[in-house]
């Protein structure tokens, strides 16, 4: 029966603490074997006077924002064709690498190189999966399956997928994709 305490400045948002909540359950998890009911998490707030680093009064840092989250608004955002939108979301030194290219750097580079492949593609996720590195980047795994069209417009479905995204300060930084729509097409 794992006990974990945190203390912290005050104002981060209940949700925010819920997702401390989550992430350090989750932590202990990867070392202790105990299930999540087993584990207990307590938060205890500070307020800035009561704190000081050097003699000087501190104030929290902001939450950063969930890195999930702002993957599934990236993935969201391209399905619809909202390219200013999803750029937005995208640093400035982003790259990402797909089955069988060179690293591409732009979403424009992306459409090129996707143009004769297919029409479009659409997603359905099975899960994502969040996690902290080691360096500055949080690390985000989604998985699932591709629909869509082939460029004859014949449809397809069911290609499973995995995407691993890099993020670093609130943007993506790096987006790797693994699928099978090569070995699909080749034996269609």
């Amino acid at each position: 029966m794992p006990i974990v305490e945190l203390h912290v400045l005050q104002g981060y948002e209940p949700q925010e603490k819920l997702r401390l909540h989550e992430a350090l359950t989750d932590a202990v998890r990867l070392v202790v074997p105990a299930p999540p009911e087993a584990i207990t998490v307590l938060i205890h707030e500070l307020k800035g006077e009561d704190y000081s680093r050097g003699g000087i009064h501190r104030q929290g840092a902001s939450a950063l924002p969930d890195a999930g989250d702002l993957v599934r608004t990236y993935l969201s955002a391209m399905e619809a064709r909202d390219l200013e939108r999803a750029q937005s979301m995208l640093s400035a030194d982003f790259v990402m690498e797909f089955p069988g290219t060179d690293p591409l750097r732009t979403l424009d580079e992306l459409i090129a190189w996707a143009k004769p492949r297919y029409r479009f593609v659409k997603k359905t996720y099975d899960g994502f999966d969040v996690m902290q590195s080691r360096k500055a980047a949080t690390v985000v795994y989604c998985r699932g399956n591709l629909s869509g069209e082939w460029p004859d417009g014949d449809s397809f479905e069911g290609i499973r997928f995995i995407d691993r995204f890099e993020v670093v300060a609130g943007k993506i930084t790096r987006q790797d994709v693994w699928n099978d729509i090569a070995e699909v097409k080749a034996n269609a």
